[in-house]
C-alpha cells in the first residue's frame, strides 16, 4: 500500500476536526463526503447552506456525516468576527473591515475557528488563492518562534522507486518564500525534518541542495546554504543533515560514493531542501508530471497548528490527502 494511503489509517485512530472552507466547490464537497464516510476525520464544511444542498444534489454527493456550517447563520459569527478583529487591530483594521474579510472569504473564517480551538486544522485553496491561504494562516495562527518562517512543503511519493525512503520524499520550500535568507533556509529545513518524522515515523535525512557538492563550486548561493546548515546543526544537533549537495549526490548511492563518501546523508536523503522557491516549485512539478509522483501540498509549516494549501487544479483525491495529513499533524 502507498505510504500516503497508510496515513488514512493513522488518521482514523485519533480523529481530528478539519475545516474545509470551500463548500461551493464540487471537488471539496466530494472529498468531505469521502472523508466522513471513511471516518478519516471529522469534517466541518463551510458553505451557504442552500447553495451547498443544490450542489450536492446536482453532483449526487451524499452529505451524510458531514458537519455543515453556514457562517452567515452561525450563532458564533459575532465572536469569530471579533476574534479576527482582535488579531488584526494592531494593523489598523476596523471591526467593519474584519467582518467583510471573514464573511467574504471563508478561508479566514475557517482559520479563526482553528485559532479558537473549535477545529484542529484547515484546508483551503481549491478556489482561494495561495496568498489568501497563507495570509489566513499568518494572521490567525501563531507562528512557531523557533522556526521563524512560514514555508510550504510537499510530500512526494514515486511509484516503484529505490530512492529516498522507498520512493517517499519531502520537498521544501515549494510554495511560499521566493528567496530565503540563510536563517529562513535553516527554519525551512528544521520544520521539514520534523514534519516528515511526525507523519511517517522514520528518520529524516536532510539534504541542503545546490549546484555544488562539497566545494566543487563556489558562490554566494552556496555560502547561504552552508550558513543555513551550520544553524540547523546548532539548533537541532540530532537532525541528520548535510550540504551542500547536488541532487544526484543527495539521492543516488553510487554518485554519493564518488563525490562525498563520508557524508551521513548523501545517497539516501529523503528530505530535500531547495535553495530557493524557483528550484523547489519546478522540481515538484517535474516530479509530479514527468515522474508520475503523487504530490501533496503545499503543507504550510512554521505555524503552531496545521493547515494545507491546495492547487486550484487539484482533484478531489488531493483534497482528501490534504485533510488526512492535516489530521495526522494535529494528533498528539
Amino acid at each position: 500500500m502507498s505510504r500516503v494511503l497508510e496515513l488514512r489509517e493513522k488518521a482514523k485512530k485519533q480523529r481530528r476536526k478539519i475545516v474545509l472552507s470551500e463548500g461551493d466547490d464540487a471537488r471539496v464537497v466530494k472529498a468531505a463526503s469521502f472523508v466522513a464516510k471513511e471516518k478519516i476525520a471529522d469534517v466541518l464544511l463551510l458553505a451557504k447552506k442552500d447553495a451547498l444542498n443544490a450542489l450536492a444534489e446536482k453532483e449526487k454527493i451524499s452529505l451524510d456525516g458531514v458537519a455543515i456550517l453556514d457562517p452567515s447563520l452561525d450563532p458564533r459569527k459575532g465572536e469569530v468576527i471579533n476574534a479576527f478583529f482582535e488579531l488584526r487591530k494592531h494593523k489598523g483594521i476596523t471591526l467593519e473591515d474584519a467582518s467583510k474579510v471573514v464573511m467574504e472569504k471563508f478561508v479566514y473564517y475557517g482559520a479563526v475557528l482553528v485559532n479558537m480551538g473549535i477545529a484542529d486544522g484547515f484546508v483551503a485553496g481549491a478556489k482561494h488563492t495561495s496568498g489568501d491561504v497563507a495570509r489566513s494562516a499568518i494572521y490567525c495562527l501563531k507562528m512557531d518562534k523557533d522556526i521563524g518562517v512560514l514555508s510550504g512543503s510537499f510530500i512526494i511519493e514515486f511509484p516503484d522507486s529505490p530512492y529516498g525512503d522507498k520512493g517517499l520524499f519531502l520537498f521544501a520550500d515549494c510554495g511560499i518564500v521566493p528567496e530565503p535568507t540563510s536563517n529562513q533556509l535553516a527554519g525551512i529545513a528544521i520544520s521539514s525534518a520534523e514534519l516528515f518524522e511526525k507523519l511517517f515515523a522514520v528518520e529524516p535525512r536532510v539534504a541542503m541542495l545546490s549546484y555544488s557538492t562539497k566545494g566543487s563550486a563556489s558562490g554566494q548561493c552556496i555560502d547561504k546554504v552552508l550558513d543555513a546548515l551550520k544553524q540547523v546543526k546548532a539548533k537541532r544537533p540530532g537532525i541528520s543533515i548535510d550540504g551542500e549537495l547536488q541532487l544526484d549526490a543527495a539521492i543516488v548511492p553510487e554518485v554519493a560514493k564518488l563525490k562525498c563518501a563520508s557524508s551521513p546523508v548523501a545517497g539516501k536523503a529523503n528530505v530535500l531542501i531547495f535553495p530557493d522557491l524557483e528550484a523547489g516549485n519546478i522540481a515538484y512539478k517535474l516530479a509530479q508530471r514527468l515522474g508520475n509522483a503523487r504530490a501533496i501540498g503545499p503543507l504550510l509549516q512554521g505555524i503552531e497548528k496545521p493547515c494545507s494549501d491546495l492547487s486550484r487544479g487539484c482533484s478531489w483525491e488531493d483534497v482528501v490527502d490534504a485533510v488526512t495529513i492535516s489530521a495526522v499533524r494535529s494528533q498528539k
